[in-house]
């Protein structure tokens, strides 16, 4: 592989951070912003229906919280993941839903859904962040 090759530019932030931003804030937002109302439409509906399945399954959201490696991993990571969701996780908050984490089956359901929420609302932003960019059709 010849060493001289050069990388292309990164795009310039004005470009892609209007729909990344409105797509983390808004699930589908930035699909919206650039005029893909199909896909704008299907994220939120899917990241919409499954953070309002797992409130309803009761899911408790995670705080950040240190000690061993793993347990800040799955703290840390987990609150990222519910943060990701935007204003869903922010209107939750807001309006003061809070659920400790107790046992059984439909309670941890409720948990991974209220994170994996979070998780395809940044494959949303990833995929808005390629549109603007004009990596993807």
């Amino acid at each position: 592989m010849p060493s001289n090759a050069t990388k292309p530019p990164a795009p310039p932030i004005g470009t892609w951070a209007p729909a990344v931003g409105l797509g983390w804030l808004i699930p589908g937002g930035g699909h919206f912003l650039l005029k893909r109302n199909g896909r704008g439409a299907l994220m939120l509906a899917s990241v919409l229906c499954m953070f309002l399945l797992g409130l309803m399954m009761r899911g408790a959201m995670f705080q950040p919280q240190t000690g061993d490696i793993l347990t800040t991993i799955i703290y840390c990571g987990g609150f990222l993941g519910d943060l990701a969701s935007g204003a869903l996780y922010l209107l939750a908050t807001w309006f003061g839903y809070s659920q400790q984490d107790v046992a059984g089956h439909v309670h941890d359901y409720g948990t991974k859904f209220l994170v994996a929420a979070g998780l395809l609302n940044i494959l949303a932003m990833v995929d808005a962040y390629e549109i603007a960019t004009g990596k993807k059709d």
